[in-house]
């Protein structure tokens, strides 16, 4: 991927994929991100100042780039500056003390548990219809994103344990547990996958051409199937990794594990995805704090 004619940007970027392993989602971010830094500096980076990368964000802002746009973009910058100080190219980092518009953050919607269970209840009996509906117990069973879903292979899944090796972010494994629908679900795909399946391949799920589902195909699925259950809003995977964040926080309280179920590096970020109203944290405070014990009437 040849970005703006800068040979150290395609260094960084296969820097990026075969030494960091970053997803090629993220480094088709980076790319473009840094294809804009190019047309705007150059690609002399010895002489790139702060200021430079301050216009460029300005730049961005102006035309309507938001908040966390503009964050990935200082991120993809900091770290090709990072890259070209090991590599002896640039003596200092530009966009070190650079930093992007604040906004506020906003939380994605969520489904009741009602919209959840129409939604999953899928008529019909076909393999696709199976197949898809074992993807979305699996989605709202253990909260996975979108890649990790289309990146299971069968020797990830353990239904005698009910148990899920997930790699996520940064090439991180964790292990989840599979509700019991999820593996009901599981169960009747799986001797219908051997009859779609290539013979040499280790996916879980597979289309009709009997290779490994896409992204874009389980995201197709989802809204059409969405449509047909009468959902009268957009649904997509993350809008069930949410939801299935929120019930179980609603239900349990355990920030903690769901941190972990979601495979948050840091707890903010899941005080932020997840979704808890006020009246309920109201409730917990009102039984747990000392102070907030209202005395009896008298």
């Amino acid at each position: 991927m040849s970005v703006a004619k800068s040979p150290w940007i395609d260094r960084y970027l296969r820097h990026l994929r075969e030494e960091r392993r970053y997803s090629p989602h993220t480094v088709e971010n980076y790319a473009r991100d840094l294809r804009r830094l190019c047309e705007a500096v150059g690609d002399d980076w010895s002489s790139v100042k702060v200021h430079d990368i301050r216009a460029l964000v300005a730049k961005e802002h102006r035309q309507g780039a938001g908040s966390k746009t503009l964050q990935r973009l200082l991120s993809a910058i900091r770290g090709f500056f990072n890259y070209l100080i090991r590599e002896g190219v640039a003596d200092a980092n530009p966009a070190l003390d650079v930093r992007a518009p604040k906004s506020g953050r906003k939380l994605p919607g969520v489904l009741d548990v009602d919209q959840v269970a129409r939604l999953l209840d899928l008529p019909g009996d076909e393999a696709l219809v199976v197949r898809d509906r074992a993807i979305l117990e699996l989605f709202y069973s253990s909260g996975l994103r979108l890649a990790e879903l289309v990146g299971l292979d069968l020797v990830d899944v353990d239904l005698g344990d009910a148990q899920l090796r997930v790699t996520g972010k940064g090439r991180k494994a964790r292990d989840l547990p599979i509700g019991r629908h999820a593996v009901a679900a599981l169960k009747a795909w799986l001797p219908m996958r051997a009859g779609l399946a290539a013979a040499d391949e280790q996916a879980l799920f597979v289309g009709q051409r009997g290779r490994r589902l896409g992204a874009r195909a389980v995201q197709t699925r989802l809204a059409r199937h969405a449509g047909l259950q009468g959902l009268d809003r957009r649904v997509h995977p993350h809008l069930l990794r949410h939801s299935f964040a929120s019930h179980l926080l609603e239900s349990s309280g355990d920030l903690r594990a769901v941190q972990e179920l979601l495979g948050h590096a840091d707890i903010s970020t899941t005080q932020v995805y997840t979704h808890l109203d006020y009246q309920h944290l109201a409730k917990v405070y009102d039984a747990a704090h000392p102070r907030a014990r209202r005395k009896p009437s008298s």
